[in-house]
């Protein structure tokens, strides 16, 4: 369901392009925030990640992050 999972992304981030289609395949709905256009959200990756602007960041509903998850660990996340 959307807004259930944010991934924190930047254009350039291979990780993050590969993340994002294994979801889209999956189904797996999120909402993606490019952390270059949007100073908040990469303070809150800078915090999440001891300082580090570090992409993918996904934010869960629960409040929880993981950084550069795989496909599994966000499915198991979610229950999925």
């Amino acid at each position: 369901m959307p807004g259930t999972v944010t991934m924190y992304s930047t254009t350039w981030c291979g990780y993050c392009t590969r993340l994002k289609g294994q979801m889209d395949r999956a189904g797996i709905a999120y909402n993606e925030i490019n952390i270059e256009q949007d100073p908040e959200s990469a303070a809150f990756v800078e915090k999440a990640n001891g300082g580090n602007q570090t992409v993918p960041t996904v934010l869960f509903a629960d409040g929880s992050t993981l950084t550069n998850p795989s496909l599994a660990q966000v499915k198991q996340k979610i229950g999925a």
